[in-house]
């Protein structure tokens, strides 16, 4: 369950991640303001996933936005947390062009790391009713 929560959370996580580093290396941003668009673009994408499913579950905008910051909020900062410090502690990572093997491998390993570090913060978090366990209850 662990892993399903967190390939969730990875999701959300990745299309955010992989956005805004893509923009901020496209657009010639600093590395600090690529990694701030991609944590933010993480979690606006991890918490829309989620309440996705809450909201066609007939949950309100409002409860629905409470469900999703409750139930992925410490999942994604830990992921962001450290995909990020993998994509700035490779070197040349967050220098490399859009064509370069280096930008697109650190990223998808970075992305690795955080789903594998991030499972165990998961597994945690569930065994104690928190976490993507809040979600259960809107699950069909």
């Amino acid at each position: 369950m662990a892993a399903l929560a967190t390939l969730h959370c990875l999701t959300g996580c990745a299309i955010g991640e992989v956005l805004g580093m893509v923009i901020g290396t496209a657009a010639g941003l600093h590395n600090g303001a690529t990694v701030v668009l991609s944590v933010a673009l993480a979690f606006v994408f991890g918490y829309a996933l989620t309440m996705r499913g809450v909201l066609r579950a007939g949950v309100g905008f409002r409860n629905a936005l409470k469900v999703a910051l409750a139930a992925d909020t410490v999942s994604i900062a830990v992921m962001e947390l450290l995909d990020n410090a993998v994509m700035v502690g490779v070197p040349g990572a967050m220098d490399a062009g859009l064509g370069d093997l280096l930008f697109w491998g650190a990223l998808a390993g970075s992305l690795l790391v955080a789903f594998l570090l991030t499972t165990p913060v998961n597994k945690w978090l569930i065994s104690r009713g928190r976490g993507h366990a809040v979600v259960h209850a809107y699950h069909h």
